[in-house]
């Protein structure tokens, strides 16, 4: 079920652990979930089976998970929030296979690509040229916590459709992150589940039996990580089930 997180949660690459010290059991927790997360998408990108018990199969949010309604609700379009523009340097935190999908290619903006899942990675690296070979640049296998790029590199940073998987204090070392990545006038655009939406609880029981948990935190408490990381939340956009966000740093 859904939870209220404490401190932890999972990613797969532990040199984190050494740059904070004290921090190897959350770390480890991190990889955890990292684990679980990407084995679950993983299994839907290659159109898995899932074995759900009926009473989930019976709940109307599962059936809008099969015919690819609920896809529209699970991810904020970021582009409707900072359209990139040409000739800029974007990088998809936790893109999936979404380079096979989102329209990228019309902005002529140029795109990186990092994501945990081999299924993912491997789609892409192969696909990802063939789409656009000047536009898209690279794909790697990696996590938001330790990204594997220069520091000021990126106009735009995008990371929606899987922040809820992770909790507060990992994000607040992701965001160190991303912000050490950014240009000195680049802009954030990540979207947070909204525990008080109408869908929020059942979505978050359906992915708990897809095989990764959901955290409930506030929006608040999301803003104020923000604000800690030294970001400012300047444009949001509601959805029915996640709260879209620029943060500018």
């Amino acid at each position: 079920m859904a939870r209220k997180s404490s401190s932890t949660a999972g990613s797969p690459f532990s040199s984190v652990g050494d740059r904070l010290p004290g921090m190897s059991k959350e770390v480890e927790a991190w990889e955890a979930q990292i684990k679980a997360v990407t084995g679950r998408f993983s299994k839907e990108y290659r159109r898995d089976e899932f074995d759900l018990p009926e009473e989930v199969q019976a709940m109307p949010i599962f059936q809008d998970w099969v015919s690819g309604k609920l896809q529209q609700e699970t991810a904020t379009p970021f582009w409707e929030l900072a359209k990139p523009k040409k000739n800029q340097k974007c990088l998809d935190i936790g893109c999936g296979i979404s380079f096979l999908i989102y329209p990228w290619r019309e902005w002529e903006a140029l795109f990186w690509g990092i994501d945990p899942s081999l299924v993912a990675y491997e789609g892409l690296k192969s696909r990802g040229p063939q789409l656009n070979s000047k536009l898209f640049k690279s794909i790697e296998r990696g996590a938001a916590h330790e990204l594997p790029y220069s520091s000021d590199q990126f106009d735009l940073a995008i990371a929606t459709g899987w922040t809820c998987y992770y909790p507060l204090n990992y994000w607040k070392v992701a965001l160190g992150e991303i912000k050490r990545v950014l240009k000195s006038d680049g802009r954030l655009v990540f979207d947070v589940l909204n525990p008080d939406s109408e869908r929020a609880e059942n979505w978050a029981i359906l992915e708990t039996y897809l095989g990764s948990e959901v955290l409930l935190e506030s929006v608040a408490d999301w803003k104020a990580v923000v604000k800690d990381a030294g970001g400012k939340v300047t444009k949001t956009k509601e959805g029915s089930l996640f709260t879209g966000m620029v943060v500018s740093f």
